[in-house]
C-alpha cells in the first residue's frame, strides 16, 4: 500500500460517533493502510451530536463556500476538518446547517428516519467529490462505509463521470447489515433524477430501503466487502450474480492482512 492513495467515505467513525461496526472499521482500516505507508483522507458527514469543541474541529474556509443543488436547492457547502488523535489521520466533515445541525444522527427521539435523509445523502455524495476535486487529490481506492455514503458510487459513476481526476479511482463498498428499517423519502429516485442520473439500475430506488441503496452502491463499484457476518438475504443473493471481486467477512483479527490482499490483488488491478 506504499504511497496508494485511499479515500475512505464513511456514514460514522470513530472517535466522533459512538462505536458501531461501521464506525470501528472506518477507524481501523485507514489506521492500517496509514500504518503500510498509505496517503488516507476520510469523510464523514458533520452530525449536529459531534462536539466541535472536544474534537477540535474547524471550518476550512478555502474549501467551504460553494453551494450545492439539491433538487432544485441552493445548499451552502460548509467543510471542517479534525485530526484523529495520536494517529495522524486527518478527517474531513461535510457540514451544511439545514441538514447537520440537528443534535442526531439518522433518526429522531422516537427512532423514526429524518424526512430528508435522501436529501443529506445526496448532499453527502455531491459535498465529498467537490471537496476532494478542490483539494486535487486523486485516489486509487474509494471505499465506501455506511448507507448515508451509498449514493457515493452512483454520483462518481454518473453525475461525475467526466472529472478526470477519478478516472482512475476504483471504488469499493462495504456491506453491512441492516441499518434501517423502512424507506427513506418516496421522491429520492425524483430528485437523483433531478441531477440527470436516469440510468445505471437507479429505478430500484422508487422504493428506497436500505437493501436497494445498497444494491445501487454495488452496481456502481468495482469491488465489494462483506463487512458484516449477516447481510440482508437479498444482497447476498444480489451479490452473487455479479462478476466483480468480493471479500467475504473477516473479523478484527484478520481484517488487516485480507484488505490488504484484496486492495492489492484485486482491487488495484481491475482493468
Amino acid at each position: 500500500m506504499n504511497n496508494k492513495r485511499v479515500l475512505y467515505v464513511s456514514s460514522e467513525v470513530v472517535p466522533y460517533l459512538p462505536e458501531t461496526e461501521i464506525s470501528s472499521m472506518s477507524f481501523e482500516a485507514p489506521k492500517m493502510v496509514n500504518s503500510k505507508g498509505g496517503q488516507i483522507r476520510i469523510f464523514m458527514p458533520r452530525f449536529g451530536n459531534i462536539n466541535e469543541r472536544r474534537h477540535q474541529l474547524h471550518e476550512v474556509i478555502r474549501l467551504s463556500g460553494m453551494n450545492l443543488v439539491i433538487n432544485d436547492m441552493d445548499m451552502p457547502l460548509i467543510i471542517k476538518v479534525a485530526s484523529i488523535p495520536k494517529e495522524r489521520i486527518q478527517v474531513y466533515f461535510i457540514d451544511n446547517e439545514e441538514y447537520f445541525k440537528r443534535k442526531a444522527t439518522f433518526t429522531d427521539e422516537e427512532g423514526n428516519l429524518f424526512p430528508d435523509n435522501d436529501e443529506r445523502a445526496i448532499f453527502f455524495a455531491k459535498g465529498v467529490i467537490e471537496t476532494v476535486k478542490k483539494l486535487n487529490w486523486a485516489p486509487d481506492i474509494i471505499h465506501v462505509h455506511g448507507w448515508m455514503a451509498s449514493l457515493l458510487p452512483l454520483y462518481l459513476r454518473k453525475y461525475y463521470k467526466d472529472e478526470p481526476l477519478f478516472t482512475d479511482s476504483k471504488i469499493v463498498t462495504s456491506v453491512y447489515k441492516q441499518e434501517f428499517e423502512g424507506t427513506l423519502d418516496k421522491e429520492m429516485l425524483n430528485k437523483i433524477k433531478f441531477d440527470n442520473i436516469g440510468d445505471g439500475n437507479v429505478e430500484i430506488l422508487a422504493e428506497p430501503n436500505y437493501s436497494n441503496l445498497l444494491k445501487v452502491a454495488v452496481d456502481h463499484s468495482d469491488a465489494v466487502v462483506i463487512a458484516s457476518e449477516e447481510i440482508p438475504t437479498d444482497v447476498r443473493e444480489y451479490l452473487t450474480g455479479l462478476e466483480k471481486p468480493v471479500l467475504e467477512y473477516k473479523n478484527s483479527e484478520e481484517f488487516a492482512d485480507a484488505y490488504t490482499d484484496f486492495y492489492n490483488t484485486k482491487v488495484l488491478n481491475l482493468g
